[in-house]
Parts: structure tokens; sequence; C-alpha cells
């Protein structure tokens, strides 16, 4: 009989006993708000922000309430307006172009090559045409980051990093985040650290982090951070930037705090298993391993292959067996959104032009989590049904 998988591929470990004692103190006190203190104290949120400038090295940082709303906050507050072009990632998820166009920018698609990293050629060629990228580190992947920041750095454009996936990864021992003007990350279920939905930014600019503050709805209370810019700052900015709220909370704020002191066993734990999965995928007939560059330190809290130059009908049919076997992939190929499965001509609201190497490229990434709820064994077992029914598929096809 064929062997089957009953596991979740959404279900996470339980939060922190550490964090859940602070978030019943939370909500014993009642003060749930970020500012809601009493006297001295330093509430959930501003101890958080301290601690992940320290985990990061930045000077400074700041609790959002997404991901998503880090990204256009950094837009803002670093003066996009509407109209003005954006560059990112052909292959991201929707949040992304989202929120370029949340403050009325329109989005440049840059594209994706094999490795599935921002292509530095085409990132050059389309250079002129804006003058700050938003770069995705989609599903973990790190480019070259010193070659990209060469190009932004000779065409002055500003560097926004999504590190919605890359929280706790590292190229040349240098943090995800740490190379663009601004780094934002995400805190939502399915990403490194868990409180439901939440985020960060982070930056060493003390302009930008006070206009991200006010942005995020301090009122006249940003004395109350521990992570931000002295007050003579704020003076400079406070009248002329608007608030569009989206603070942490404490109760959030304090579910994450131990979860960051213990990402570094996570990030070791989620790679063991993406070693286990890539090593059973390797060599498989007609399936791409992407190749990770050894100068960078990946999260595999997910993995990815390519089905390259497959029929769209293979690629659903290996979708399809493998799913009966309890294996859920996820593609990026499709026609219509999936899901959170996308691709840049989904996003009418973004105009693009057919990119075909690119496109070649997104027809043929699968997608897989990895969550840490599953054992070493378990991914053992499903990197053998992956390989198993793609090697059926690909020699049906007669391709072998």
């Amino acid at each position: 009989m064929s062997e089957r998988f009953t596991g979740s591929f959404t279900q996470q470990e339980p939060i922190p006993q550490a964090g859940i004692d602070a978030a019943l103190a939370v909500m014993q006190s009642g003060r749930l708000h970020r500012y809601n203190t009493v006297g001295d104290e330093q509430g959930e949120a501003a101890l958080l922000e301290q601690e992940f400038a320290a985990l990061t090295g930045a000077r400074y940082a700041l609790a959002v309430a997404s991901g998503g709303y880090a990204m256009g906050c950094a837009l803002r507050a670093i003066g996009v307006r509407p109209g003005d072009k954006v560059l990112t990632n052909a292959f991201t998820l929707a949040p992304v172009p989202g929120a370029i166009a949340s403050v009325g920018a329109v989005p440049v698609f840059v594209g994706v090559t094999e490795g599935l990293v921002i292509d530095l050629e085409d990132l050059r060629a389309k250079a002129d045409q804006a003058d700050v990228l938003m770069l995705s580190h989609m599903r973990g992947h790190l480019c070259d980051m010193d070659a990209l920041m060469e190009i932004c750095d000779t065409h002055g454009i500003k560097v926004i990093e999504d590190c919605a996936h890359t929280m706790g990864a590292q190229w040349r021992g240098t943090a995800s985040g740490r190379f663009g003007i601004i780094g934002c990350y995400s805190t939502q279920t399915y990403k490194h650290a868990n409180s439901g939905e939440g985020g960060f930014l982070i930056t060493d600019d003390a302009e930008i982090a006070a206009r991200a503050i006010m942005l995020s709805g301090s009122y006249m209370l940003y004395e109350r951070h521990l992570a931000a810019p002295e007050p003579e700052v704020f003076e400079r900015i406070k009248y002329d930037t608007p608030n569009v709220s989206g603070r942490m909370d404490n109760l959030r704020a304090a579910i994450l705090r131990p979860q960051l002191a213990d990402l570094p066993a996570q990030v070791a734990r989620w790679n063991a298993r993406y070693a286990v999965v890539e090593a059973g995928l390797r060599d498989t007939p007609g399936l791409t391993v992407i190749a990770r560059d050894p100068r960078g330190v990946f999260v595999g809290s997910s993995i990815q292959f390519l089905l390259l130059d497959w029929s769209a009908e293979a690629v659903q049919e290996v979708i399809a067996r493998c799913l009966t076997r309890g294996v859920e992939l996820k593609w990026f190929g499709g026609a219509e959104p999936s899901g959170f499965t996308s691709r840049y001509d989904s996003w009418r609201y973004a105009p693009s032009s057919p990119m075909p190497d690119s496109d070649r490229v997104l027809r043929g990434i699968v997608d897989m989590r990895l969550p840490l709820t599953f054992a070493e064994e378990d991914c053992a077992l499903i990197a053998r049904i992956i390989r198993s029914e793609v090697s059926a598929v690909y020699q049906a096809q007669g391709r072998a």
C-alpha cells in the first residue's frame, strides 16, 4: 500500500509557556494598549522593540500591526507619493504590491531567476524607472546582497527589505533587513514568530524612525519608546506627519518576546527539517531542487522546487496525486489566484508586461510549508511521497 502522510500543514506549535504567562499578566492588568502604562512602567511593546533592535543590530525598531502595515509605513516614511514608481519582485506575495498600491504608488516588477531570487540583470535594466526598491526575500531566498546594493547605490535607489520570510536569516554574517534603509518583518502565524498578526520595522535613520513611529499612531507619546530617536528628532517632524494607526498592542508583544529569545534554536530546527526534504527530493527526474547560496544563512520554514517546462495539466496532476496522499503543495503557475498563491499578472491594479523568462520560472514553482510540528521522520515521508508522484507523472509523459 502507498504511504500516506496524516499531519497538518497549517498546525503551529503552542505559544511558549513564558509567553502565555506574560499574556495572562497583561490581560489581568487590563492595559493592553501599548501606551496605557503606569508611572515609569515599560510596556511589553516597548520592551519588545528594544529586544528586536538588539537582535537585528538596528538602532531603531517599531512594532506594528502587520508586516504589510510595516511596508506601507516604510514607504510613507521615506516620502513615496501617489504616482511614484516602486521597483519590486515579480515573485512575491500580494501584500508587497499591495503595500505599494496602498500609498498610491505604482509597482514596477523585476524578474525572477531559477534560484527564485530577484533577477539582478533585469533590476539593472529597470534601475532608471524608480528610486525605491521594495525587495522581497520571497520564501527566504536571499539574492547576492552585495551585488544588489552595488546596483542600487550606483543608481541612487533606496532599498526597503521585505523580510517576512527571513527573520533569523543572514547574508555573509549580516542580518536580513540590515542592508537597505529599512527592514520590514511579519509575525503572522505562519512566519518565524507567531502573534497571529503583527510585524516590525527597523532602521538606522533617525528621521525615518521618528516618522514611522508618528505614522503608527504614537500621538505625542513617542518618549515611551525604548528603541526610538531622541525627542528633538520628533520635534522636527511631528506636525507634518499624519497618524495612520497601526500599533502593536502589549498582548501580542508579550506573546512574542519569549519567541524572539528562542529564534536561533527554532531556525536550526527548521533547517534540519528542510535538509531532510531537500535530500529526499534531490535527483528526482524532472524536478529541480533550488540551489542555496552558501554565503547566506536561510530559514527553512518552507521549501520550493521547480517542475520546469512541465505542462499545466502535468503539474496539477502532481499536486492532486500528492494531496490524495496527504501532502499539500501550492503552485505559483496557476492562471488564477488560489489561496495565497498569485503572480504579478494577477494584480490588475498594478500594470505589467509579460516577462517570458520569469513566466517560465513562475509556471514551474511548487511550494510547501514545513511547520515545526513535523518531525524529521515526517519530512522524510513527505519527500518520498513527492518523489514517487513526480516520478510517476514524469514517466507517464514519456519524458523518462
